[in-house]
Parts: C-alpha cells; structure tokens; sequence
C-alpha cells in the first residue's frame, strides 16, 4: 500500500534528544512521490519539526497502530503555512476526508475550551521520502 493510498499513517518525529514521537496523521499525495498532511503551529509535532526535519511515516489505524506488512518510509519534512503546496493540502484534505474535516475541527474546539488557543491545520508539512527527487 502506498502511503498516500492510506486513510491514516504514523508519523513519527524526532525531540531533540533523538527520541521519537509518533502520532497518527491524514495522509495525502502530493507530486512528485510527496506526501503531506496538516498540523497546528501549536503542536508538540510542529516544534518538533521546526527542531529536526527528519520523519518516518507508516500506514497504521486510527490510533497509530502500524499495519502489518507495511514499511516505515523515511522522509524530510518541510513546513508551509502559505503557496501552492500549502493550499494543495487543504484541498486533497477536504476532498479525501469529507465531513471528518468539520467533525475533527469541532473536537479540537471542543478539546480546548478554558485552554490556550489552538489553531486548526494552519501549518501544512510536506514530506519528500528519502530517495525521491
């Protein structure tokens, strides 16, 4: 299965001690054999990525769960908040995933009532596999 044919994919991200963290993330095609998906500029995700480009992305469930036979890919993870890979994402986003978008949009809200601010995908990474041009 190739990564941008998954519904969901374990991204995992580097602290600056070398550990990694992995969550499970949207995942869409890109040109050029990239994938990307979005964040929040608030997330421990996008500090870590600000810090270490460095990624491996997996197919996995909802809770991040590696499927198995699939292959970790690693990747080098570019940030974007604007342009044409920017609004790309949120485009293939809305088109793969539907009504999730709005519902995962409401959570968030929700999950952050009487908490800091935490804006919604307003960061969109874009990852080139190890090997891809």
């Amino acid at each position: 299965m190739a990564l941008s044919d998954a519904k969901y994919v374990a991204v995992t991200t580097f602290r600056k001690t070398g550990s990694g963290v992995s969550t499970p993330t949207w995942i869409v095609p890109l040109d050029g054999g990239r994938v990307g998906f979005c964040t929040s500029s608030t997330s421990g995700k996008h500090k870590r990525l600000r810090n270490n480009p460095k990624v491996v992305v997996q197919p996995s469930d909802v809770r991040g769960r590696v499927r198995d036979g699939s292959s970790p890919v690693e990747g080098s993870a570019e940030l974007a908040t604007s342009g044409n890979d920017f609004d790309a994402v949120q485009r293939k986003v809305r088109a793969k995933y539907g009504v999730m978008v709005p519902v995962s949009r409401l959570f968030n809200t929700l999950g952050h009532l009487g908490k800091r601010k935490s804006p919604y995908g307003d960061v969109v990474v874009v990852i080139t596999p190890v090997g891809s041009s």
